[in-house]
């Protein structure tokens, strides 16, 4: 049974991309598998008054179960009428990888769908990026294709090395696919471990800086295809603070480094109207988890140690939307 975004309250990408392109903002589009998750995302963008991207990987499908999804997404429309402010939430597939994935999301309420064809060919990933939009938009679902290739693990989507978007190639591909939105690769990668030691150097407090991202590529993008929809993955900022707490309290995660959040903002401002966070939040439900469980370690009341960690994940979203991305207030 077929069922439309607009029966659950949702909205697709299209409108707030173009606000957010003539803005100089860009849509957190943040990942979620679990209720503490969603809670914090819509908490921290009802408090900033931000639109939000609601991202589901496959991998969190298969893990939650696509109809709990489906309906907690349902759930987050009623939600944010009872906070107050009624955001526009967007609920979206996050690096479908086959046209029937994407089109089983559509049909059971997503309103927009990524198609990730980077790891085909040129002309495989056109072919396979406009059959989803066909599809999508004869059900007025938003869709977002990708050129390039992250290095980087994220559940299912594994690159050992990174491939720049060509901006040669980037017309082309927008006219054939007729795609609403486009990843690229400009130097952002996916998880907490983005950089080698080797690819970085050290701040005068011995952190770790990643080298800076292609700039010049985006805007030669822009030139291309000036006023498109560009979205940005891999984009976490990993969080020392985070770190720190994680491995004072038994953890292990070492040489952690992300994208400096001054770049993201830079981005945001141009025609980055989506950026991708989800290994920070990760990170920040860990660090809060851990600490509880290292001050109190006969606590097992779920809510105790979930509790702090969704409140965690708020305060860090609410940075996010305002500090870095620019979409406070824009709802």
């Amino acid at each position: 049974m077929s069922i439309s975004y607009k029966e659950l309250g949702l909205v697709n990408s299209k409108e707030l991309f173009a606000k957010a392109v003539a803005g100089g903002y860009a849509i957190p589009a943040y990942n979620f598998n679990n209720l503490e998750q969603l809670q914090s995302i819509l908490m921290a963008c009802v408090e900033t008054k931000s639109p939000v991207i609601l991202q589901v990987s496959s991998g969190a499908r298969k893990y939650a179960n696509a109809t709990l999804l489906r309906n907690m997404a349902k759930g987050a429309v009623e939600y944010v009428k009872e906070l107050g402010c009624e955001i526009p939430i967007v609920l979206h597939l996050d690096h479908g990888d086959t046209f029937e994935l994407c089109k089983e999301c559509i049909d059971s309420g997503f309103s927009s769908v990524m198609i990730d064809g980077s790891h085909h060919s040129y002309e495989e990933n056109i072919a396979l990026t406009k059959k989803v939009v066909e599809y999508a938009h004869s059900k007025g679902v938003t869709v977002e294709g990708e050129l390039g290739i992250l290095a980087g693990v994220e559940d299912d989507v594994v690159a050992e090395e990174s491939t720049y978007t060509r901006p040669e190639e980037v017309e082309d591909f927008v006219k054939r696919t007729g795609v609403d939105s486009l990843a690229i690769s400009i130097g952002t990668s996916h998880g907490a471990h983005k950089f080698t030691p080797e690819q970085c150097t050290k701040n005068e407090d011995g952190v770790l800086v990643p080298p800076p991202l292609k700039f010049e590529i985006l805007e030669e993008i822009e030139k291309r295809i000036p006023g498109f929809p560009i979205v940005l993955h891999g984009a976490s900022s990993v969080p020392v603070e985070h770190v720190n707490t994680i491995n004072e309290n038994g953890g292990a995660i070492k040489a952690a480094v992300g994208i400096p959040e001054e770049q993201l903002r830079k981005a945001a401002k141009s025609a980055v109207c989506k950026i991708n966070i989800d290994s920070d939040g990760r990170l920040a439900m860990t660090a809060a988890v851990r600490k509880v469980m290292a001050e109190n370690p006969g606590e097992f009341d779920p809510r105790k140690y979930l509790g702090p960690a969704r409140d965690a994940l708020k305060e860090l979203y609410m940075h996010k939307n305002k500090n870095v991305l620019g979409s406070a207030g824009k709802a």
